[in-house]
Order: C-alpha cells, then sequence, then structure tokens
C-alpha cells in the first residue's frame, strides 16, 4: 500500500471525529474532545502544527558527496532515525471502534520495533491497557517506552513493578496528563508532583526515566534536579491546555538551558522528516509523533507504521543532504533560516 492508500482506507474505519486529513494540522477536528482535537478552541493543536511551518531551511550543497546517515541513540539503543511514536489512550473513545488501546499498542510496538524505531505505549484507568503494553515491550525485547500517568503514589508503584517486568530500555510519566479530568477525581487524587516526588519516581524506575509535558526552562531544570534523563518538550497536543506556546517555539530556550544534560525529545505537529530535521536543529535529540501513527494503524496496520516510517526517513534523509549534514550531529540551528 501507499501511503495515500492508507490515509484513503483509514477514513473508512476512523472516527466519527477523526477525518484522518490529508495534512494531520488540527483544522477539521479542531476542539473535538473526544476527537483528536484539542482543548478550548482548540487552537494548541493548531498552533503546534503551522509554528514548523514556519521555519524554513537553509540550502547548502557545497559538501563533500556523501550518503547521509539517520541512525540515532538513545539510552544505549540505536534507531534508524530520530523518531518514536508517541502514547496514544482511549483509542475507541477518539478513534473509532476498530481498536481497542490493546490491540493498538500491540500493533504499534511491533510495528515500530519492525521499522527500526520504538514507541512509548499510553496508559489508562482500565489496568488492562498497561498489562497489554507490557505484554507487547516484552515480546519485542524491551523495545518500547511504557508511559505511566502522575497517578498516586500506591498506583505508581503498582504499575512501576509491572512495567520493569518487561525490561524497557526507558520508562516515561506524561506528567501534563495531570491536566486530563479523569485524572483529577481519584481518591487519592492524581496530578501535578513535586520535584521531590518526582525523583522518588525516578529513583523507582530503575531504568532511564523521561519526563513528557515539559514546556518552560524552569520545567526542564526541575526535571534534572528531579533526577530525569529526558523530556518531552509537549502540551499534550494542546489537550490539556489551551492557548499554549507552540513547542517549536519554546524549544530552543529549553534546549539551551539542559541540553546535553539530558536527552530532550519534542513532540506537537510533527508530521514530516523535515519536521524532524527542524526540531533536530532547534536543539531536539530526538521526537514523538501521535495522530498519524493512529492513521497509520488504522489504514494500513502494522505495513502502515512501515510506510510512514520509510516516509519520514526518506524525507529526513534527503533535506540533510540538501542541508550539508551527513549524520544527525551535523545538524545545528545555522540551518534554520532566521532574519
Amino acid at each position: 500500500m501507499t501511503y495515500q492508500e492508507i490515509l484513503a482506507n483509514a477514513r473508512t474505519c476512523v472516527g466519527p471525529y477523526c477525518k484522518a486529513c490529508p495534512t494531520c494540522n488540527g483544522m477539521a477536528c479542531k476542539n473535538t474532545v473526544p476527537g483528536p482535537g484539542a482543548k478550548g478552541i482548540g487552537t494548541g493543536f493548531i498552533r503546534n502544527y503551522q509554528k514548523w511551518q514556519e521555519l524554513c531551511v537553509n540550502m547548502d550543497t557545497i559538501c563533500e558527496n556523501k550518503p547521509v546517515d539517520t541512525t540515532f541513540s538513545l539510552f544505549g539503543q540505536t534507531f534508524a532515525l530520530p523518531v518514536f511514536a508517541a502514547p496514544v489512550g482511549a483509542m475507541q473513545l477518539h478513534y473509532g471502534d476498530k481498536y481497542d488501546d490493546l490491540t493498538y499498542n500491540d500493533i504499534l510496538v511491533s510495528a515500530c520495533a519492525e521499522a527500526g524505531i520504538a514507541a512509548f505505549t499510553g496508559d489508562g484507568t482500565n489496568p488492562a491497557v498497561v498489562e497489554a503494553a507490557v505484554k507487547a515491550i516484552a515480546k519485542n525485547h524491551g523495545h518500547g517506552v511504557p508511559t505511566i500517568k502522575p497517578w498516586d503514589v500506591d498506583t505508581i508503584r503498582g504499575k512501576m513493578d509491572l512495567v520493569k517486568t518487561a525490561d524497557p530500555f526507558a520508562i516515561a510519566m506524561d506528567i501534563d496528563a495531570a491536566g486530563l479530568p479523569f485524572l483529577k477525581n481519584l481518591t487519592p487524587p492524581a496530578g501535578s508532583k513535586t520535584v521531590e516526588e518526582l525523583r522518588q519516581i525516578a529513583d523507582a524506575a530503575g531504568k532511564p526515566f523521561i519526563l513528557k509535558g515539559i514546556m518552560t526552562v524552569r520545567g526542564a531544570k526541575k526535571a534534572l534536579e528531579a533526577g530525569a534523563a529526558g523530556i518531552v518538550v509537549s502540551n499534550h497536543g494542546g489537550r490539556v491546555l489551551d492557548q499554549c506556546p507552540a513547542t517549536a517555539e519554546v524549544l530552543p530556550e529549553i534546549a539551551d538551558a539542559v541540553g546535553g544534560k539530558m536527552a530532550i525529545l519534542v513532540d506537537g505537529g510533527i508530521r514530516t522528516g523535515m519536521d524532524v530535521f527542524k526540531a533536530l536543529a532547534l536543539g531536539a535529540d530526538g521526537v514523538l509523533i501521535g495522530r498519524p501513527f493512529v492513521t497509520m494503524v488504522y489504514g494500513g496496520g502494522a505495513e502502515g507504521v512501515q510506510v510512514y516510517v520509510d516516509k519520514l526517513k526518506a524525507e529526513l534523509a534527503d533535506t540533510m543532504a540538501m542541508c550539508g549534514a551527513h549524520s544527525l550531529a551535523d545538524i545545528d540551528r545555522s540551518m534554520i533560516f532566521s532574519k
């Protein structure tokens, strides 16, 4: 199947909220929650996408003519390119009945491993979601990143013990999920965590610990203080707080503050290999992509994932070659156009 055929097929089985648009930019779904849209008036998703499009790259082909290397290393693991599938949950609520969270994660984790990247898996109020994610990651020899939500301490402890049985190469927490309504009515309540609480969670992980949902330099420094080995610059796709800045807008100052001290990943509106290049030029080590992987799985299963990864890799390699970067380490901010 081609990329366009997979998108067309996804339109027959995804929805009713997601439209599997030719360009996943937040315009059609806007503020559809449930659905893939954003909170409030829906500007967060749209702004994330748009800011990557506003960046231009500097072409430079006066350089050595040699192959481009897109391989990426993180926490002792090597990947075909610096891209991960982001954690996505409540599949049937937001995307349609074809897949539940358990089946989606099982397909995604295996397909990403086969394609040479890795998937972050989601979490939910149903314990079976994490249990199935753990089985999928274990089946793929730890090739995945289980992502735990900021539950109460006892719940986190239990889930942490479970995910460690899969021997993943890293464990994540989407701390920005503190804004999700279903987390706020628990006893004891889930939600925001102090630096000391996060330090205890990072210690309990026993693996490189990644904090997803960092949008300020102050937040990045607190994550570093808490012992996080990496962060994901993310506003949860605009789904937890409206009218935040785009991730592309805050990434450079965060990278300047903590780059080299911890791994910096970024998500939010990244769709193409050129977008990946721009993120790396602004200081990220790698990226997460969420909604497009959903449409690829709905439209083509494991084949859809492979087709999308191949597309991203070809686009990234082409952009690198045309900008004079032969490895990811060659990409820097001088390759982004600014007046």
